[in-house]
């Protein structure tokens, strides 16, 4: 069974740094694509930073030069480094990671997992 955790959420004033962290786990197939996504209160989930097998990165266009995404691909794990935090960064950050099944000729998209979500509150 997959399972995907994340960390290092919390309280901090404008200005400060967070980094999160997230695990996936429990699969026998590969983990491809891989993002953090944040939901704010009466607000959608949006996509923050995504990050490719490969390094590529992209990032949502409010928090480019503030936000590193970065991941480890033997460990299957996704970091999110946040510097100069603001009140509008605050929400519930999620992991979520893409199984594919991969074989010679290719991989296919299997499932999407998320994370339980962690909490990122920064005060002015």
């Amino acid at each position: 069974q997959v399972q995907v955790a994340e960390s290092g959420g919390g309280l901090v004033q404008a200005g400060g740094s967070l980094r999160l962290s997230c695990t996936a786990s429990g699969s026998i197939y590969t983990f491809h694509d891989m993002g953090w996504y944040r939901q704010a209160p009466g607000k959608q989930r949006e996509l923050v930073a995504e990050i490719s097998p490969n390094g590529t990165a992209k990032y949502k266009d409010s928090v480019k030069g503030r936000f590193t995404i970065s991941r480890d691909n033997a460990k299957n794990t996704l970091s999110l480094q946040m510097n100069t935090l603001n009140p509008g960064d605050t929400a519930v950050y999620y992991c979520n990671v893409e199984e594919v099944y991969c074989s010679e000729y290719g991989c296919s998209p299997r499932q999407l997992y998320w994370g339980q979500g962690t909490q990122v509150t920064v005060s002015s």
